[in-house]
């Protein structure tokens, strides 16, 4: 069987950097079942309403959905159950320390196979307000305009 290289992205949390102030990104593994990585692998999973916790000194995702596999028999996963976070132990104890603080949770940003294993990018995040969204998208949507109006007169169209 071939070894697979590089990165395969599944899902992305598009939502996450419109709702979330992202503070830092750190990327864990996953323990998964056999039918959720068969599920994975078809390109089906959604981490919008996805959020990680601590239990126990463990870090969890939860909310994340791998919808059932289709050529799954009786052995197929519950498509939202909680899914431990594999990192090192002085990531989860920093994660720990700093969600003690309070103001800050952790979200999925993306999910994606790197050389054939299973990663999840998660993301340190403060919430924002709906005033700070309105603020990005005119910021966003200013760039925009500044880059066009660039490229305009770069290419001698007036």
């Amino acid at each position: 069987m071939v070894k697979e290289v590089g990165k395969k992205l599944i899902a992305q949390n598009k939502s996450a950097r419109h709702d979330y102030f992202i503070e830092e990104v750190y990327e864990a593994g996953l323990v998964l079942t056999g039918t959720e990585v068969k599920s994975l692998r078809a390109g089906r999973a959604s981490l919008v309403d996805g959020f990680a916790m601590m239990n126990n000194g463990e870090l969890w995702l939860s909310g994340v959905h791998i919808p059932e596999y289709n050529e799954g028999s009786w052995t197929n996963h519950v498509p939202r159950r909680e899914r431990k976070l594999l990192m090192h132990a002085r990531e989860i104890t920093k994660l720990a320390s700093i969600l003690k603080q309070g103001g800050l949770t952790i979200v999925p940003l993306s999910l994606y196979f790197k050389d054939g294993r299973a990663k999840v990018e998660i993301a340190l995040a403060k919430g924002k307000k709906s005033h700070d969204k309105r603020q990005a998208l005119m910021e966003k949507q200013a760039n925009r305009e500044t880059t066009r109006e660039l490229s305009r007169r770069t290419s001698g169209k007036n």
